[in-house]
């Protein structure tokens, strides 16, 4: 079986994966995001997100099951066909993406994601409703930043976060959303040819860390404290979102 045989890369990838399943599993939120690039800094991009979405669609099973009956539905038919539409342009403007571009793109997700819970996000206290102008719109970015780097959370938690609905309901919509998401992604991601045979077998290497982070995400989400670990995560997120930042920049530039 072909996989990448690189040790540093499984130091980084499999702390990643863990992380990806906890935040799965209601834990940490959109910190599932980090996956792609704390891999990113041993791989390219692309190659990272093919690994990990078969890794995903596990997870998303899992998750699934800890959260089958609790979703937001109105919320939901708002979001997917955008969502949907996103994924469909991120897959036409594919081959106009390279490495850099990418790195760039998600650096600059990870990056606005953090300022954006450091500086704005907590200091708001208004209630949002659900708006389906809003939500099309933020789907459809959700969409297209999740089918480049599997970073949509960050959009889909703008729209979601303002409406402060309970945190339980909050995790069922999203594993709901992510799970129709995720197994859409796979069409493009086989159509584009991105599931090589390598990145295949590293994905069934990483696999059976998807049930233990979820679990780990589920015990966490209903016993630990989150503050710390948020804390913790969204500087390792703002610090590798700099750094993809740096290099993507300076190879472009240079």
């Amino acid at each position: 079986m072909d996989i990448i045989a690189d040790p540093l890369f499984y130091s980084i990838a499999i702390p990643a994966i863990l992380i990806v399943g906890i935040s799965k599993g209601g834990f940490a939120g959109s910190l599932g995001m980090l996956g792609v690039p704390l891999m990113s800094l041993a791989i390219p991009p692309v190659q990272a997100a093919a690994i990990i979405l078969p890794i995903l669609c596990l997870m998303d099973i899992f998750g699934l099951i800890a959260y089958r009956r609790l979703a937001h539905w109105r919320n939901l038919a708002y979001l997917l066909p955008g969502a949907i539409f996103g994924i469909l342009a991120g897959s036409l403007l594919f081959q106009f993406l390279n490495d850099d571009i990418i790195r760039i793109t998600v650096g600059a997700i990870a990056v606005l994601f953090t300022l954006n819970h450091w500086l704005v996000r907590r200091h708001d206290t208004r209630t949002a409703e659900p708006n389906m102008a809003k939500g099309s719109f933020w789907g459809m970015i959700s969409g297209f930043t999740s089918f480049v780097s599997h970073a949509g959370g960050p959009p889909l938690q703008f729209y979601l976060l303002p409406q402060k609905i309970d945190k339980t309901l909050f995790v069922g919509t999203t594993v709901w959303f992510y799970l129709v998401v995720n197994y859409v992604k796979l069409i493009p991601y086989t159509t584009l040819g991105l599931f090589s045979l390598e990145n295949i077998g590293t994905s069934l290497v990483l696999l059976p860390l998807a049930p233990l982070g979820i679990w780990l995400g589920v015990k966490a989400h209903k016993k630990v404290s989150d503050a710390l670990f948020f804390k913790l995560a969204y500087l390792l997120l703002f610090i590798t979102g700099v750094k993809l930042l740096w290099d993507g920049l300076t190879a472009l530039v240079l």
